[in-house]
């Protein structure tokens, strides 16, 4: 594996996929377990920030820009999702007091 200087230091590449990968697990978890309908967005922009170092790092790592590419767009449909699910998450909690997902199971008008 290749080494990153990151200020002065030399790191090697698996530790940033290591970092990646806890962070993905972390907001998968996140994700199964809370019932929170804000909690549960935040592990999904974590997952997304997971998925951006890893193609960072294989960016940095292979000495290529279409990574880095790749992460900017993510960034900014997950900037974008971000909006419309707090957008629709205030919305929901001003017509319903609801602050569990199972709440939001049913369908009513």
């Amino acid at each position: 594996m290749s080494t990153l200087d990151i200020g002065g230091s030399h790191l090697d590449t698996s530790w940033f996929l290591l970092l990646s990968a806890i962070l993905f697990t972390l907001g998968t978890v996140g994700v199964l377990i809370r019932r929170n309908p804000l909690v549960i967005l935040i592990s999904i922009e974590l997952m997304l920030n997971a998925a951006n170092l890893a193609l960072v790092t294989f960016s940095r790592q292979l000495q290529n820009i279409d990574g880095q590419l790749f992460a900017l767009m993510s960034m900014t449909v997950a900037a974008a999702e971000a909006v419309v699910g707090l957008a629709i998450l205030v919305d929901i909690f001003r017509t319903r007091d609801a602050e569990d997902v199972d709440d939001l199971s049913e369908l009513r008008g």
